[in-house]
């Protein structure tokens, strides 16, 4: 069953040293696919030199973040102590847990960005895990007509995903290219997200911009996508998550004291979310402290 997708419109935002980005969740019409509940897509850009992204420490918890690098490298560098580079077709996942703090830099040597960032919410039973880190250099790939199938993040067409996830997922990036269209079979207990990342295409007859992400209801079972020559989409699903999250900045909690309690350590620079003492700048500053936080499902 091919069933029509909600079309949600893409916000920008600035990061780092200038460097815009396209966000597609959390969204107001659809806060979360699955346990992915945060999706940013930056790129492709070009730049300068010593011009490219540069983001100071910041904490995580109860969440994983999850780096799909395209084009381009980025350094992480963790209050655990892990320094990855990452390089294209390379995914980079750091759990969160308890808490953490991370850098991500652009080398100095770099002049081009082409990535996907996603956040994982943590079920409750991995909550306040252990953080760690994992780079993962090496996926399955598979092709059906002519496009390319990366499987990042679960089960696609046979193939199944080393990343270490706690949630039913999946996260698939296609290319074509040369111009094809074909039709993948789905999980009618998922629910669905398509973004487009370069090119352009449709799925199940629908248009996809750089404006604008479909995403599949729960009962969709077969989706039908039309790939232009040189081009890329990112194809994300998961089991809708059973627990209603809070997510603020950079936090994702059950309850508005514990994501108070846990920013409160940030500036106090508890032990909770360690240090990156290498790194040379300042450490970021959350925005204002809501009113009322929504709880996303």
């Amino acid at each position: 069953m091919q069933l029509q997708g909600q079309e949600l419109h893409l916000r920008r935002a600035e990061i780092g040293q200038g460097t815009v980005i396209a966000r597609a969740l959390p969204h107001r019409d659809k806060r979360m696919i699955g346990a992915w509940c945060f999706l940013d897509h930056a790129g492709p850009v070009e730049f300068s030199q010593g011009q490219g992204l540069d983001i100071g420490p910041h904490p995580h918890m109860g969440l994983q973040t999850f780096t799909w690098m395209i084009e381009g490298t980025l350094m992480h560098t963790d209050s655990l102590g892990s320094k990855q580079l990452i390089q294209p077709k390379q995914v980079n996942l750091m759990t969160a847990g308890y808490g953490i703090s991370h850098t991500e830099v652009t080398p100095p040597n770099e002049t081009q960005l082409h990535t996907a960032q996603l956040w994982i919410a943590l079920p409750d039973e991995q909550l306040n895990m252990p953080a760690k880190f994992q780079h993962y250099p090496d996926l399955p790939v598979v092709q059906q007509d002519q496009i390319e199938c990366r499987v990042l993040v679960g089960e696609f067409l046979g193939q199944t995903s080393p990343v270490e996830v706690y949630s039913p997922l999946l996260a698939v990036d296609l290319y074509a290219e040369q111009a094809h269209q074909t039709s993948f079979s789905l999980n009618a207990e998922f629910e669905y997200g398509v973004l487009l990342l370069s090119g352009s295409a449709q799925v199940n007859g629908q248009t996809l911009t750089t404006e604008n992400m479909m995403v599949f209801a729960t009962g969709s079972t077969e989706l039908s996508l039309s790939l232009a020559a040189e081009s890329r989409v990112l194809l994300i699903g998961g089991e809708p998550f059973k627990s209603p999250i809070l997510l603020w900045w950079n936090y994702v909690g059950r309850t508005e004291e514990g994501i108070k309690e846990a920013h409160q350590q940030w500036l106090a620079q508890d032990d909770r979310f360690g240090n990156i003492p290498d790194y040379p700048g300042e450490r970021l500053k959350a925005p204002d402290f809501p009113a009322h936080m929504r709880a996303s499902k």
